[in-house]
C-alpha cells in the first residue's frame, strides 16, 4: 500500500527517524541574503516537536511504513498532518487570548507565523515535497504561498474584522494615490470576504491539509521541471479529501464540492495586496516571493518563542 500512495520506503523510515530524534537542520541568520532583522525572532536552528497535533483518528502504525496499515488516501493525509511544525489553530489561540484587545503589531507577528509556518509545513511533506527538485520547490511556493497564507489565516481565526484598521495604518504611514488606496481597500475586503467564507464551512484539521495540499502542488506554477509529478501529487490530495470527507461526513454530499470550490476564488487575493496589508511592517519592499526562495535555498528551520 505503500507504494500506491507513491512513498518511498527510505524517505518514510527517515522520516521516523526525524521524529524520534530532535535534530534539525542549522542555518545562521546571514545565509538568508534578503531577510529582514524584523523576522529574525522566528528563524532559528530547531523546529520543536509538537506532540498531539495530529488528530488520533488518523492513527499511527509501529512499523517504518506509518501508512501500511491505513488506506491509501489516510496515509496521505497523515503525511500531511505531520508535516505542521506547530499547527495553525494554535497560532490563534496562543497569540490572541480571549478579551484581549488586538494590537497591531499582535497581528502582524501572528501573520508572521502563518507565512513561515506555511513554508516550513511544505518541507514537511516528507517525501513528496522535499523531493521535488529544488526549483520546483521554489516555483510551488512562489505561486501558492498567498494560498496557504489564507487557509492558515481561516484555520488559525485571524481577527478579519481588524484588517481595515491595519490597511488604515498603513496608508496613514505611507500615503499612496487614492485610485491606489482604493484598490488596496478592495484587496482588503477580497481577503475578509475569502477567510469568512473559509470559517463558514468549519473544516476539521485534515480539510485543512489537503485544501493546502490541493493548492500547493499545482502544475500551473511557472517554469517546473515535474510538472506531471506535481499534477499526480495535486490528485492525490484531492482523492484524500473526497474520501475524508465521504467517511466523517456521509450525510453532507455536496461538502466536497464546497470545500475544493473555495480554492480559485482564493486566487481572487491579489498576493501583493497580502503582502502590502500584513507584512509591508515587517519585511519592506523585498518581495514574499524573494524570502521564500531564500528561505529553501538555506533550509533553514523555524524557532517559535
Amino acid at each position: 500500500k505503500c507504494l500506491r500512495v507513491g512513498m518511498r520506503r527510505e524517505g518514510l523510515v527517515g522520516k521516523e527517524r526525524e521524529s524520534s530524534s530532535p535534530s534539525s537542520i542549522s542555518s545562521p541568520l546571514h545565509s538568508f541574503p534578503s531577510l529582514p532583522p524584523s523576522l529574525s525572532p522566528f528563524i532559528s536552528g530547531r523546529v520543536p516537536q509538537i506532540q498531539g497535533s495530529i488528530p488520533k483518528s488518523v492513527g499511527r502504525a509501529p512499523s517504518s511504513c506509518f501508512s501500511c496499515r491505513l488506506f491509501p488516501w489516510e496515509g496521505f493525509i497523515s503525511v500531511l498532518l505531520r508535516a505542521e511544525p506547530y499547527p495553525p489553530a494554535r497560532y490563534g489561540a496562543q497569540a490572541l487570548q480571549p478579551g484581549v484587545v488586538v494590537g497591531i503589531e499582535s497581528i502582524c507577528e501572528l501573520a508572521a507565523r502563518l507565512l513561515l509556518g506555511a513554508v516550513e509545513w511544505a518541507k514537511g511533506i516528507v517525501p513528496f515535497f522535499p523531493e521535488l527538485p529544488l526549483s520546483d520547490q521554489v516555483a510551488l511556493l512562489r505561486l501558492g504561498w498567498s494560498e496557504l497564507f489564507v487557509l492558515n489565516a481561516a484555520q488559525a481565526a485571524l481577527p478579519v474584522h481588524a484588517a481595515p484598521v491595519l490597511a488604515a495604518a498603513g496608508l496613514h504611514a505611507a500615503p499612496v494615490a487614492a485610485d491606489r488606496a482604493v484598490a488596496f481597500m478592495d484587496h482588503v475586503r477580497l481577503f475578509q470576504e475569502q477567510v469568512e467564507r473559509l470559517r463558514v464551512l468549519q473544516a476539521d484539521a485534515a480539510e485543512f491539509a489537503c485544501l493546502k495540499a490541493v493548492a500547493l502542488f499545482s502544475p500551473d506554477a511557472a517554469g517546473l521541471s515535474q510538472p506531471g509529478r506535481v499534477a499526480g501529487l495535486q490528485e492525490q490530495a484531492q482523492v484524500a479529501l473526497q474520501e475524508h470527507v465521504r467517511r466523517r461526513h456521509p450525510a453532507q454530499r455536496g461538502r466536497f464540492g464546497r470545500l475544493l470550490l473555495r480554492l480559485p476564488a482564493l486566487r481572487s487575493v491579489p498576493a501583493p495586496g497580502i503582502q502590502q496589508l500584513f507584512f509591508s511592517r515587517l519585511v519592506g519592499e523585498t518581495p514574499i516571493e524573494t524570502l521564500i526562495r531564500d528561505m529553501l535555498l538555506a533550509g533553514a528551520g523555524l524557532g517559535w518563542p
